[in-house]
C-alpha cells in the first residue's frame, strides 16, 4: 500500500485529502467534478410560487405548461389553496390563491403553455 495525495474541490472549496491506495491500482490523475446533482434524475418539488395579482386575477409567475387545474368557476376558495400547477423545466410550481374568494373565470386548461404575467385564474369583486 502506498499513500497518494490529492487535491479535491467540493462546491469551490479545495480539500488536500491522503488516499491509501493498492500498489498494483492503477494511478489517478486529478479529479474535479463541478455542479451537477447526484438525485437520480428526480425532479425537486418546488414551494408554491407568490401568485402575481393583478385586479381581480392571479397571473403565472413564470412561463410553463399547465398540469392541472384544481379549480372551477363559481368555486369558493380560500387564501392559500392551490388553483393551477404549472410545470416548467420539470419542476411543478402551484398557483395559490391570494386571498379568500370566488372563481369568476378559469382561462387555462390542462396542456395549455403559458407565458410569465399571463391571467390564469379570475375573481368575482
Amino acid at each position: 500500500m502506498t499513500n497518494m495525495n490529492l487535491k479535491v474541490t467540493v462546491n469551490g472549496q479545495v480539500f488536500d485529502v491522503e488516499v491509501e491506495v493498492e500498489d498494483d491500482a492503477p494511478k489517478l490523475g486529478s479529479i474535479f467534478m463541478s455542479g451537477g446533482s447526484f438525485a437520480g434524475g428526480a425532479a425537486p418539488a418546488a414551494p408554491a410560487a407568490a401568485p402575481v395579482v393583478t385586479g381581480n386575477g392571479v397571473k403565472a409567475p413564470l412561463s410553463g405548461s399547465v398540469s392541472k387545474v384544481l379549480v372551477e368557476k363559481g368555486q369558493s376558495v380560500q387564501a392559500g389553496e392551490t388553483l393551477v400547477v404549472l410545470e416548467a423545466m420539470k419542476m411543478e410550481t402551484e398557483i395559490t390563491a391570494p386571498a379568500d374568494g370566488v372563481v369568476s373565470e378559469v382561462a387555462v386548461k390542462v396542456g395549455d403553455t403559458v407565458a410569465g404575467g399571463q391571467v390564469l385564474v379570475g375573481f368575482e369583486e
